[in-house]
């Protein structure tokens, strides 16, 4: 346990509406000394940072009620320096963009612990590798259909008729491709 005096210790909101895996991480991270907050959604998440901006994130995109893309722009609305990691088990190239764009300084799938969230926060911290891969290898098409459809479903804010709708297909079929795991590369 640390010794590190509370106004000294680095402040972490962890949202997640799994309070399993949200407790799991605040233990492990007040375990290394971090001053720790959660909550279960938008809606808990503000009030903790209206109350007391926290100098770091992590939060979930997938909650009841509005994502954790609107609560990333949201929280930096509150206190612009927040560092913020998004997580999520439906990861997509779109998401990850949008939570960039939106200003999280990363993104993990799930499961992350810990310790990956503290590489990642060190990670951001790193100048960005500009070189180029020599090699862009394309995604299967499986996965562009996989990532197109989650794209358009985050466009239509989760409302899968409406994504049914623009996609062109029957709402049960949607759904049936929602629930399969992202196809490999």
């Amino acid at each position: 346990m640390s010794t590190a005096p509370v106004d000294q210790r680095p402040s972490l909101l962890l949202v997640d509406d799994d309070s399993t895996l949200r407790e799991r991480l605040a233990r492990a991270f007040r375990e290394r000394g971090w001053d720790v907050t959660t909550a279960g959604n938008h809606e808990e998440a503000m009030v903790a940072a209206r109350r007391e901006s926290p100098e770091y994130a992590v939060v979930d995109l997938r909650m009841p009620g509005q994502s954790g893309l609107e609560l990333v722009r949201d929280l930096l609305a509150v206190d612009a320096s927040t560092r913020i990691i998004v997580l999520t088990g439906y990861g997509s190239i779109s998401t990850t963009v949008d939570a960039i764009r939106l200003g999280a300084v990363n993104y993990l799938p799930k499961p992350a612990d810990a310790d990956d969230i503290l590489a990642a926060f060190a990670r951001a911290e790193e100048a960005p590798n500009v070189a180029a891969p020599e090699t862009l290898q394309a995604p299967s098409l499986a996965r562009a259909e996989w990532e197109h459809i989650h794209r358009v479903l985050a466009d239509s804010a989760g409302n899968i008729s409406e994504a049914a709708r623009k996609l062109g297909i029957h709402r049960r079929s949607l759904q049936r491709k929602l629930q399969k795991y992202p196809p490999s590369r």
